[in-house]
């Protein structure tokens, strides 16, 4: 039990992990904000981890870096270049 939504969003980024996470509210906008803050590749309001094909799927930290699945996934296979014009 914490006393407030900081030491909650300190609580849940005191780790070496990083994959997913949810938050449990009745207020969306809190939730929102809350999601925002935790240091995650996934947070699910109010409702547990999921995934399917068209979401991108990683973590973050120790759970790894980049992500799997939607075009994010597809991207990681890419390589792309960048051009600049001067002038």
């Amino acid at each position: 039990v914490v006393g407030d939504d900081n030491a909650a969003v300190a609580l849940a980024n005191d780790s070496h992990y990083g994959l997913g996470g949810s938050v449990w509210t009745q207020d969306s906008a809190r939730g929102r904000r809350l999601a925002s803050a935790i240091e995650t590749g996934m947070v699910f309001i109010n409702s547990q981890s999921d995934t399917s094909a068209e979401l991108p799927f990683g973590g973050v930290k120790r759970s790894g870096y980049g992500r799997e699945l939607s075009d994010l996934g597809i991207k990681e296979f890419a390589n792309q270049t960048l051009v600049v014009v001067a002038g």
